[in-house]
C-alpha cells in the first residue's frame, strides 16, 4: 500500500512500473541498464481515490494524463534504479495531496471606493491622451 493521506491509501496493484533506459549522461551505464522509471496509475479506474480527488487530479495532471485516464509519470533524475523508483512514487504521492486538497470557496468582494475612482480616473486619463491624438479640424487652432 501506497499511503497518501490518513483516508487515501493506493493499492500497489493499481500502480504499474517499468524500467526503461534513460537518455543523457552516464556513459557505458545508460546504453546498458534500464535505471529510468516509468510509473503508470490509472486515474479514471482506480478504487482508492474518492471521486472529487480523481476528478481535481485529472484537471492538475495536464499533459502527464493520457486521453485514457491514465497518469504517467517518468523519473530519471537519478543513475539508480531504485532511486529513480521513489522519485517517481514519491512525486504520484505529492500529485494526489495537491488533489485531495480542497480549494478554498471563493467569496466575492466588491471593489473598494478608493478603487472605483481610482479606476474611472485612469480610464479618464486614458481617453484624454486619446483624444489628442485625434486630427484637428482646420480653424478649431
Amino acid at each position: 500500500m501506497i499511503s497518501v493521506n490518513r483516508s487515501i491509501q493506493i493499492p500497489e496493484r493499481e500502480v504499474q512500473l517499468r524500467f526503461i533506459r534513460a537518455a543523457g549522461p552516464g556513459g557505458q551505464n545508460v546504453n546498458k541498464v534500464a535505471s529510468a522509471v516509468e510509473l503508470r496509475f490509472d486515474v479514471k479506474h482506480s478504487l482508492a481515490l474518492p471521486e472529487e480527488v480523481r476528478q481535481r487530479l485529472m484537471r492538475q495532471s495536464g499533459k502527464k494524463l493520457n486521453s485514457a485516464g491514465v497518469l504517467i509519470i517518468q523519473a530519471r533524475r537519478y543513475r539508480s534504479q531504485e532511486r529513480n523508483r521513489q522519485d517517481a512514487l514519491e512525486r504520484l504521492v505529492r500529485l494526489v495531496r495537491q488533489a485531495a486538497v480542497k480549494p478554498r470557496a471563493r467569496r466575492p468582494t466588491r471593489p473598494s471606493r478608493a478603487s472605483r475612482e481610482s479606476r474611472l480616473e485612469i480610464k479618464r486619463h486614458r481617453s484624454r491622451a486619446k483624444q489628442r491624438r485625434s486630427r484637428v479640424e482646420p480653424g478649431a487652432e
